[in-house]
């Protein structure tokens, strides 16, 4: 399994748009993903309902893993949207 660590930087966290654009990315790949907050049990990287639940705001810090034949690209892929992620744009 390879993971990393993100903090969230988007004034609006993991909620709705970011959430689902989020989703969409994590589709695209054919490793099972997870993401995590500090504390909490593992969601599905590919379900709405699973992100929302985390309820992750700006400032948080979680973990994004992957297990499968693109578990490395597919985190790195992730981290890199919510590093680059703008709600205003």
């Amino acid at each position: 399994m390879y993971k990393k660590t993100v903090t969230i930087s988007n004034k609006s966290g993991l909620h709705a748009r970011p959430a689902s654009l989020f989703v969409e990315h994590a589709k695209n790949f054919s490793s099972e993903v997870f993401v995590a907050k500090p504390g909490s049990i593992q969601v599905n990287a590919k379900s709405i309902l699973g992100i929302l639940s985390l309820g992750v705001n700006k400032g948080s810090t979680i973990e994004i893993s992957a297990q499968g034949p693109d578990a490395e690209e597919a985190v790195n892929e992730l981290v890199k949207f919510i590093e680059t992620f703008n709600a205003d744009s």
